[in-house]
């Protein structure tokens, strides 16, 4: 079968989540990903627990469709081995400290003038330019400091970091965007060219709309918990039993809501009636609608607001999530052999293609799994 990146080659020098997210798109697309791996191995296969048969799964989620190589950068002939294989790559990924690579003889612009047609990328924490281009930076470090943890959290409560690494994951998934791009400028020029991304732009663009907002009116945001600030009711109610999220995003779906909750005299409330009206009465249609969700179940609200075509959803576990009919359906888990664990569950590709599937064909590799193998290809 063939695949949509067949053929491409991807030298991966990165480690940790961002730039091995990147290479793992790009791999379940097809490209063939070498992922070089200092003796000590990646620091996520030490980022645990949870180990399953010595492999963490932090390490595990983000390197299938890869084959891992060792080699020591302080090395000459294994600067010597990453040289020959940039040579005929189309892609090198890397998040090294600035300076790192070139202190090694490994400067980029020196592996693309040995090979015009290398597309470079660097992932760094704040940028290959300005004051504090040399700060590290991690997920946790970036959400604090790109001010997404003063918009996340309760109002009355601190200021909150997200459940997963989702400045990381995001910049993955935006440098592997800008890798097919180049590839696509590639196919008109015949030259690469370099990719610069960080986890603060990453996370500044995550603004979105709020970020916009302070643009227009130099306000400061507030945190709304798991309300939203410009739409009302968009957030989370207790049920009898649980909780459940309610995304109300125009006034069809308000009214109705309100049909199928019991309360058509809210639609018709001068306070509540269009969506600005309700986010400046906020207060009041929160305690209204607060009382009438608490007299059913959550599976109750749920079938009966769906049956309304409104947005809800229970709060669900992981576990709920991961062994749910619909994921399984989406084939959002997977299965893949693994030579030390037997079979390994992973998470599964979000895109489906219609002609040229994406798959998960290689297990995440063990430390230097393919080092002989990749040396026989590289002599």
């Amino acid at each position: 079968m063939s695949r949509l990146l067949d053929g491409v080659l991807v030298l991966d020098l990165s480690r940790v989540l961002a730039g091995p997210h990147c290479t793992m798109i790009l791999g379940d697309l097809g490209a063939d990903i070498i992922k070089i791996e200092q003796p000590s191995g990646d620091e996520t296969r030490r980022w645990g627990p949870p180990f399953q048969a010595g492999e963490s799964a932090y390490y595990l989620s983000v390197n299938r469709n890869k084959r891992s190589a060792i080699a020591d950068l302080d090395q000459v002939a294994d600067r010597e081995f990453i040289q020959r294989i940039a040579r005929r790559a189309d892609v090198l990924v890397e998040n090294f400290l600035p300076g790192s690579l070139e202190k090694r003889g490994l400067a980029l612009s020196d592996l693309r003038a040995a090979n015009p047609r290398l597309i470079t990328l660097t992932i760094s924490g704040l940028g290959a330019t300005g004051p504090e281009y040399k700060a590290p930076g991690y997920d946790f470090i970036v959400q604090a400091s790109a001010g997404l943890m003063s918009i996340t959290g309760a109002a009355e409560g601190p200021p909150s970091k997200v459940g997963v690494a989702v400045i990381d994951l995001t910049t993955g998934m935006m440098a592997a965007n800008a890798v097919l791009a180049a590839l696509y400028a590639r196919e008109k020029t015949d030259h690469g060219q370099h990719i610069d991304i960080s986890l603060l732009e990453t996370a500044v663009s995550w603004l979105g709309n709020v970020g916009t907002a302070y643009l227009m009116t130099g306000n400061a945001p507030n945190r709304y918990g798991n309300a939203h600030p410009t739409i009302v009711p968009y957030q989370t109610f207790e049920t009898r039993d649980d909780t459940i999220a309610l995304g109300v995003g125009n006034d069809g779906q308000w009214q109705r809501l309100t049909t199928v909750i019991g309360a058509s005299q809210l639609a018709a409330d001068p306070r509540f009636r269009t969506n600005p009206d309700r986010v400046r009465h906020r207060a009041e249609l929160q305690t209204l609608l607060a009382g009438i969700f608490r007299s059913r179940s959550t599976a109750e609200w749920v079938s009966a607001i769906r049956q309304a075509n409104v947005p809800v959803s229970a709060v669900r576990s992981v576990p709920d999530v991961l062994n749910d009919p619909q994921i399984a359906a989406r084939e959002m888990v997977v299965s893949v052999a693994h030579p030390t664990i037997g079979e390994v569950r992973l998470l599964g590709i979000p895109y489906k293609f219609s002609t040229q599937p994406a798959d998960v064909r290689r297990h995440p590799p063990l430390l230097g799994e393919h080092t002989a193998e990749i040396h026989a290809e590289f002599p």
